[in-house]
């Protein structure tokens, strides 16, 4: 088999996972997963947009929260035409806010939430935001929970990218979460049938390469690093945070993620979170798009706005990864001297998987304690001083 046939096989089994992926070669290439149907566009409008979400928490049951999610997703289709009006033509990038469908799990289990809110790969859903990217002639980010059929009873935060065809072409699968299930909790299991390379999927399009971070993930740097090592130049993160004036850790990280990895990062936060315990204020406002340089270039106040909208100038940022000097750091990473340190382990994989290697589904409970145990291991080999 040669490298080309190499590429295609690792390709297409990107796609049977739901995900393209960019990896490397043993050439040391980047084989691109391509949406090239088109020629690229060197610049163009990206929209974070800032919109509610309408909660399915009191939902009495699966019934009640998919007709919820399907009003959710009539309403956000009326603020995408109307936002494309306003901003023009140009505008071919929407980003939208973390569990935009549904909000996130309260009081529910696991298994409730799943078998309440998840929604399923094949889901109807998927079509009615296609129809929108079709109708808007926009590629679409979003996030949400999704059932796994190899993971019954578990459901994955899910963040995918739908082209202006209305085609999933992108799903990648949170990797960090305090307290929801992730593949590197049934790592083993997960790599056996999805492969390596659906952990960081990338993909290529006419509005460059893109890929997706789920909100916390921004916090931490290794997660956009290894998407922009594969190739990714364009982070969509899709967030439902606590904004603040004030500079919180994540809108800090925004512009690190950027400046570090020559690249924009265009975040979505949630407009409010509506018929819900939760205060529906606490996680509104703030949705901006950051540039390769680390500026912020548009930013959204409070409640729902499409304020965060913003040329993306991909021919401006390759040119500036592909110019030496100094600020080009994303050129002289020197991976080789931290490969010992990232070979030991932290919050340990697989923690979800039983001795016979099936998956489990857990208590809440499970999360805490297993962080509790990192704790108490970092305590012992002295990684972190004793109070």
């Amino acid at each position: 088999m040669n490298e080309k046939q190499s590429v295609r096989r690792t390709l297409l089994k990107g796609l049977a996972g739901g995900s393209l992926a960019l990896p490397f070669s043993a050439a040391g290439q980047v084989a691109l997963g391509a949406d090239m149907k088109s020629k690229s566009l060197e610049r163009y409008q990206a929209l974070a947009l800032q919109t509610a979400c309408q909660a399915v928490n009191r939902c009495a049951n699966r019934e009640e929260a998919q007709q919820r999610i399907s009003e959710n997703i009539a309403r956000i289709r009326g603020q995408i035409m109307s936002s494309k009006v306003f901003v023009g033509s140009q505008l071919r990038l929407v980003v939208l806010p973390e569990y935009f469908l549904t909000s996130y799990p309260q009081k529910e289990t696991i298994a409730a939430w799943t078998a309440k809110a998840a929604i399923e790969q094949d889901g109807a859903e998927y079509g009615q935001l296609g129809r929108i990217c079709q109708d808007a002639k926009i590629y679409l980010c979003g996030n949400a929970y999704e059932s796994d059929p190899n993971f019954p009873g578990l459901c994955f935060q899910v963040c995918f990218i739908l082209n202006d065809s209305g085609t999933l072409i992108l799903r990648y699968r949170r990797l960090i979460s305090m307290y929801g299930a992730t593949p590197h909790d049934v790592l083993h299991r997960f790599k056996e049938i999805y492969g390596e390379d659906s952990l960081f999927p990338v993909v290529d399009t006419p509005l460059g390469r893109l890929a997706s971070v789920a909100s916390e993930e921004i916090l931490f740097p290794e997660v956009s690093r290894a998407l922009a090592l594969r190739g990714a130049e364009v982070l969509l993160h899709c967030s439902s945070e606590i904004a603040s004036p004030r500079l919180t850790p994540k809108d800090v990280a925004k512009r690190a993620r950027a400046y570090e990895n020559v690249a924009y990062v265009i975040s979505a936060n949630s407009g409010g979170i509506l018929d819900a315990d939760i205060p529906s204020a606490s996680a509104d406002g703030m949705s901006k798009i950051v540039d390769y340089q680390g500026e912020v270039r548009a930013e959204a106040g409070s409640g729902e706005s499409m304020a965060a909208h913003a040329e993306i100038d991909i021919a401006g940022l390759r040119h500036k990864r592909a110019t030496p000097g100094m600020f080009n750091i994303f050129s002289r990473q020197r991976l080789e001297l931290f490969a010992s340190t990232y070979a030991g382990s932290v919050y340990p994989p697989n923690t979800m998987l039983d001795a016979g290697g099936q998956p489990f589904v857990p208590e809440r409970s499970h999360f805490l304690n297993t962080q509790q145990r990192v704790i108490q291991r970092l305590t012992d080999t002295g990684v972190i001083a004793d109070e």
